[in-house]
């Protein structure tokens, strides 16, 4: 049994932040506008599993508690990530610890939620990395067809929701998949689009895929209703975002979104990643044009690394409050990070903008290393995660700004 704090118990009726507060969903109450304030987030789901190999972080010499930098930075919003059961997939190499798992989300999340911090939880409905590559049905699905899995996806969103909260840390958004442009769940949520995305690799891969032994946009949105119908039915008033992993890529994210409100998809809210464009004025052009189709739907960036404030200009300035925020990915050790590791920036720093620049291993996740196979490696052993001290640098002064002009 988990305890719950007091100050966890007090926030409990802060649900849902401000900011997320799900419109009314009686036909034409929405008008898609961020009801609070502007997010400015991260998603860190790392850090336990950092802080376990010795990870220490500093702002100016002192060390401090990473939730509580960024907090003070001006990061009102945390996304954390969960699997189905990590000990079987992710976390095989610490079954004991199952990072990204229900027990420890919910301690992450405690400290979010003590921080005055909203609480978005992205479900990878796997046992590991659900993303454009990789949709694999978790160990304890193995088998079921497309109503098993159904209610499996209901149970499982359901009962997540109802433990962070049990746990003092109740959620104010639920992403319902992670990065699912291709489907959830494969093959029976998998989706084969019209239109090639212009990164080689995901072509190629995604060309390989017989429309005729997936489930198509029925199957897909009959997994995403499943998933939207558990969340509601444990947080009520809980804000709903699909996750779509091409925010550069108009005519794929119209192709996508339009299938899913015909199939009675009921959401609140699309977040997009936002790593690499094909041509300058990519991003632009996508928010521009959701926003104008869907005036009932807000937008948001859900991960992406470089660019910065150009980026969350764009979603802040959308007219009519209809861009939500942004949630920086992993901002502590990937890319370009906030944070420095023995004199250098812990993520290696920015990575290309343009596709033709070099694909960034992001807008294909695993597949760069399908495209150029290497030398069998040993399997990894010790922990998980990246120890080490971390110190602020000079990018964090960005978020400062970034919160004392949104305001």
């Amino acid at each position: 049994m988990i305890a719950v704090t007091r100050r966890a118990a007090l926030a409990l009726a802060t649900l849902p932040f401000p900011a997320l507060a799900a419109a009314p969903r009686k036909t034409g109450a929405r008008t898609g506008a961020r009801t609070g304030p502007y997010l400015i987030g991260a998603d860190i789901s790392w850090v336990p599993e950092d802080e376990a190999a010795g990870a220490r972080y500093f702002v100016n010499g002192v060390q401090q508690d990473p939730v509580r930098i960024l907090r003070d930075a001006g990061f009102n919003a945390i996304r954390l990530r969960i699997f189905v059961d990590p000990a079987k997939g992710y976390s095989r190499r610490q079954p004991d610890q199952a990072w990204a798992g229900l027990a420890q989300t919910v301690r992450l999340g405690r400290r979010i939620r003590d921080a005055g911090m909203a609480l978005i939880l992205s479900f990878h409905y796997s046992d590991t990395w659900a993303d454009p590559e990789h949709q694999g049905v978790p160990a304890a699905w193995a088998g079921y067809g497309l109503p098993q899995l159904a209610k499996a996806v209901e149970a499982h969103t359901h009962d997540i929701l109802v433990a962070m909260r049990a746990g003092g840390a109740p959620v104010d958004m639920a992403v319902i998949g992670n990065e699912t442009t291709f489907g959830m769940l494969w093959p029976h949520g998998r989706v084969k689009l019209a239109t090639p995305t212009g990164n080689p690799v995901t072509d190629a891969n995604h060309a390989k895929v017989d429309r005729q032994t997936i489930g198509g946009f029925d199957g897909f949105a009959a997994l995403l209703r499943a998933g939207i119908a558990g969340a509601r039915r444990a947080e009520p008033a809980i804000a709903i975002q699909l996750h779509n992993h091409l925010g550069r890529h108009w005519p794929i994210l119209r192709e996508w979104t339009d299938a899913l409100i015909a199939r009675h998809v009921d959401f609140d809210v699309v977040g997009l990643s936002c790593y690499q464009q094909r041509e300058q004025g990519d991003w632009a052009d996508s928010f521009a044009r959701f926003v104008r189709r869907y005036p009932d739907k807000g937008l948001l960036v859900a991960e992406y690394s470089s660019r910065k404030r150009y980026l969350n200009d764009l979603v802040y300035t959308l007219p009519g409050r209809h861009g939500w925020g942004s949630f920086i990915w992993e901002p502590i050790r990937h890319q370009e990070a906030l944070f420095d590791r023995d004199g250098r920036n812990a993520g290696g720093g920015p990575k290309p903008d343009l596709l033709r620049q070099g694909i960034n291993s992001a807008e294909a996740p695993g597949g760069l290393a399908a495209a150029r196979p290497a030398a069998p490696k040993p399997e990894p052993s010790g922990p998980m995660g990246e120890g080490g001290d971390y110190h602020a640098n000079d990018l964090l002064d960005l978020y400062r700004q970034m919160a004392k002009d949104y305001s």
